[in-house]
């Protein structure tokens, strides 16, 4: 069965080393984590599986990596500046901020949820989220810059770039990993909801009649991916398209990838119709051509973009959930994680079982060849006990 509550994964994280509260000593800081010894090795594992099956197993997939800080006008033409915010209520009893959307209810009506008045609520306002900073050493408006809220927009800056440099042909993707940053305003259950995090992003490029196909393809091959290859229960994730409402500015059509977590249904990973939006976004802002040359036609294009984005962290805390267990012994209980071969922080355990000092069986250690002597040395498989 998988983790009860976050609150059991993020103890058995902590006390585990996969994952440690950024900046502990000095008391924390809301929707910023550490990865510790366990937890940067499964993390990268995790990367690793998604790298694989996106760019080194696919002819038509290449891969970049791009600044996290770009032009400003970057995100003007994307639409982040004008239209990446979330409504915020503030309650003026405790002072706290809350997103408006995960409120049920006529705000005069219903209780906050900290300190439990009614009727204390604000009217939503918008609040951006991306960070804000200075480039240079004059903190003036001419210097304003802004730390990525997503990979994609690097990806579509570079189009023109990608396709001169390899002579792709539709359809063809680009894909990137890289830290985003996103001034949540209520961060929270544990790594599900951070304000610095990884993130998968693929921009797959389309001819625009294909479109509909392409999408359809990408959310099973998507789904397909989370239940085969990193072991997901299949009963435990399913499809959600979007309604009308729920559609970002740039999206056609869009459907989330969602895992049964302790707290409910929610993201994993989304599926997005971008259409042109972006690449024409970025032509018409730029004054450079963005478009396609099709030999088929003779004309230019511009295609259409969908893509399949994920978060590495709420990546790694599904694994976590997912792959948890709680073993009955005689005596006590042990928690085992079944996690996939290619995703385990350790392959193997080398384990002294006679109840002597490990160090006396330095000398086995010393006459392994070179190729032996690491950490993932198959001498003994075991597990390593979780007592309660």
């Amino acid at each position: 069965m998988p983790a009860p509550s976050i609150e059991v994964i993020a103890n058995l994280a902590k006390r585990r080393g996969f994952v440690f509260p950024s900046s502990e000593i000095y008391g924390g800081m809301a929707g910023f984590w550490d990865y510790g010894p366990l937890g940067v090795e499964l993390k990268s594992n995790v990367k690793a599986a998604w790298w694989r099956a996106m760019v080194q197993r696919r002819d038509d997939i290449v891969g970049i990596d791009a600044a996290i800080v770009m032009h400003p006008r970057v995100w003007e033409a994307s639409g982040h500046v004008a239209g990446f915010s979330d409504p915020m209520v503030d309650c003026r009893n405790c002072k706290l901020r809350f997103r408006a959307e995960d409120l049920k209810g006529p705000l005069d009506q219903i209780a906050c949820p900290n300190c439990g008045q009614r009727g204390t609520f604000t009217e939503a306002r918008q609040f951006n989220l991306m960070f804000q900073t200075h480039v240079g050493p004059m903190t003036e408006t001419a210097s304003v810059a802004y730390l990525r809220p997503e990979t994609a927009q690097g990806i579509f800056v570079n189009f023109a770039n990608v396709l001169t440099t390899t002579r792709r042909k539709l359809p063809f993707g680009i894909a990137q990993m890289g830290k985003a940053f996103r001034n949540e305003i209520t961060p929270g259950n544990f790594i599900f909801r951070d304000r610095e995090f990884e993130a998968m992003e693929m921009e797959y490029f389309v001819p625009p009649p294909d479109e509909d196909r392409w999408f359809a393809y990408w959310v099973e091959e998507r789904l397909r991916w989370w239940t085969e290859e990193i072991g997901i229960g299949a009963d435990r994730i399913r499809l959600r398209p979007h309604e009308p409402d729920e559609l970002s500015h740039y999206s056609r059509q869009t459907t989330d990838i969602e895992y049964q977590f302790p707290i409910g249904w929610s993201e994993l990973e989304g599926v997005a119709d971008r259409t042109d939006f972006d690449l024409s976004a970025h032509a018409a802002a730029s004054g450079r051509d963005l478009s396609f040359f099709d030999e088929a036609t003779g004309g230019h294009l511009v295609p259409f973009v969908i893509e399949p984005a994920a978060g590495v962290d709420r990546a790694v805390l599904t694994v976590l959930i997912d792959a948890y267990e709680e073993e009955k012994l005689e005596r006590d209980t042990r928690v085992v994680l079944h996690l996939k071969p290619h995703l385990a922080p350790i392959k193997a355990a080398v384990l002294v079982t006679d109840g002597g000092d490990l160090r006396r069986h330095g000398q086995h250690r010393q006459a392994l060849p070179a190729a032996g002597r690491d950490r993932h040395s198959v001498l003994r498989h075991g597990r390593r006990r979780d007592a309660r």
